[in-house]
């Protein structure tokens, strides 16, 4: 049954951080963040606490939480919440992306449950390969309009007073909460070692097992204080579209993305992948150079090429036959620290289909796996040391009203027990450079080195 859906207007401030400080340290706090008032290329933010339902999946078990009861489950995840969807299911408010629905991550090693993987790299995360919770309200705030909403089941009730009352004043900042890095960055592939992965990828260019590989490295730190603080200089230092942080029991997720994996509106299906990239110059023209550069680059366009066409099939599963496009190839997009080359895949989501089928058949995203993807993500297990856990992964929000909009989760941090780590890789092809594919990492990691760097103790 249709659930009857509410909305209320708050009052709009132009930095939903500042809003979403008043429960960012409840459990299962989350904030889709455009990067507003840093950057001005996303639009939404969405926040929410209190879920009424919690799926958590390790290995082959989902720990279903609800209504006060824990069951398990070695159902497919993505189906149980699907299922949770439809039971709750309600139409759309017109101009509003959210009125409530799943909001968590897929970690990125959630693909064991779609493909038969080897079992090689070390799982030092030791987190849920799923965190989703169902939230039955939300702050959905539009920079565009400059207008906020509290939307979701309630409109009468005491609570729903409660949190009109809570969201319409900012609170005061609490500035005696710190974070602090109290060891040096640490990554788990040195040059040597990066060597060696990188030319056992070329052997197997060479010998057509893929046409393209990810390869990436990951960065670890001892830290102490709350990770939320963390986050807010972040997304000073590398404001993106595509940000989020979920203050999970398990983890804090500290997401900068740049990069759009799926987005559902109305049925129509959306995916922008990222394949090239170069470092931006602090002179305009320097800078005018780079774009150049990446935009006419023939390796940066074929491995881009490449990664569309493994999306145009992935899109294929979900959508309506003959519905898939490329309306947008090889764009630049320019960011922080980085210019990215970017493209755009869309279709019609095909009669019968949920938005957790269009993600499932996608994922994980072919950006950063490379194609053939399982092959692709053999060779990754067998020369990355670590798991990746949510790195490459997806983080996003999945409707009631049947919308979706998801990242890759790269330029993301995880915190947890003590720790903070993240993870850089590229691309590698059979044109690849040695010395330009680390460097590249380095490139990306850049941001999130600089901000463990300035919150490191001296």
């Amino acid at each position: 049954m249709p659930s009857q859906q509410h909305i209320s207007p708050l009052p709009y401030f132009p930095d939903s951080a500042d809003l979403f400080s008043a429960i960012a340290n409840q459990p299962w706090a989350v904030f889709i963040d455009s990067g507003y008032p840093h950057s001005d290329q996303g639009r939404y933010d969405i926040i929410a606490a209190e879920p009424i339902i919690t799926l958590v999946t390790y290995g082959k078990t989902t720990q279903i939480s609800k209504n006060g009861l824990v069951v398990n489950s070695s159902h497919d995840p993505f189906d149980l919440v699907k299922q949770e969807l439809q039971a709750n299911q309600s139409e759309a408010f017109a101009g509003l992306p959210f009125n409530g629905g799943a909001i968590g991550y897929f970690s990125y090693d959630l693909a064991r449950r779609l493909e038969k993987l080897p079992t090689i790299a070390n799982d030092a995360e030791h987190i849920p390969e799923m965190a989703v919770g169902i939230y039955n309200w939300a702050v959905v705030v539009d920079h565009h309009q400059k207008q906020s909403s509290l939307v979701g089941q309630g409109s009468n009730d005491e609570h729903w007073q409660s949190l009109i009352s809570l969201f319409s004043a900012l609170p005061t900042k609490d500035q005696s909460n710190q974070f602090r890095v109290t060891s040096t960055v640490k990554s788990n592939m040195d040059k040597a070692s990066y060597t060696c992965a990188f030319q056992q990828i070329k052997h197997y260019l060479k010998e057509g097992d893929c046409y393209q590989v990810n390869l990436s490295q990951r960065f670890v730190a001892n830290c102490e204080g709350d990770p939320w603080v963390a986050y807010q200089l972040l997304r000073e230092m590398n404001a993106a579209p595509f940000s989020a942080y979920l203050n999970f029991p398990e983890a804090q997720i500290l997401s900068s993305s740049p990069e759009r994996f799926l987005k559902l509106e109305h049925g129509r299906v959306e995916t922008k992948p990222i394949k090239g990239t170069r470092p931006r110059k602090a002179y305009p023209a320097s800078d005018w150079h780079q774009i150049d550069q990446l935009r006419y680059s023939p390796k940066d366009r074929a491995e881009n090429l490449m990664i569309v066409d493994l999306l145009r099939n992935d899109l294929s599963k979900s959508c309506k036959t003959g519905s898939v496009k490329v309306p947008a190839l090889f764009a630049v997009e320019s960011y922080a620290t980085v210019h990215h080359l970017v493209s755009t895949v869309t279709g019609l989501l095909a009669e019968g289909k949920h938005a957790l089928d269009l993600l499932k058949s996608c994922f994980p995203g072919g950006s950063i796996t490379g194609a053939p993807k399982i092959r692709a993500m053999e060779v990754i297990e067998e020369l990355e040391q670590n798991r990746r856990g949510v790195y490459c992964g997806a983080i996003g929000y999945m409707g009631f009203d049947g919308n979706m909009d998801s990242n890759i989760a790269i330029r993301t941090l995880v915190h947890s027990k003590g720790s903070i780590r993240f993870w850089a890789g590229g691309g590698i092809v059979n044109d690849s450079n040695l010395d330009e594919e680390y460097q590249e990492c380095f490139d990306k990691a850049a941001a999130l080195l600089s901000l463990l760097n300035k919150l490191s103790v001296k």
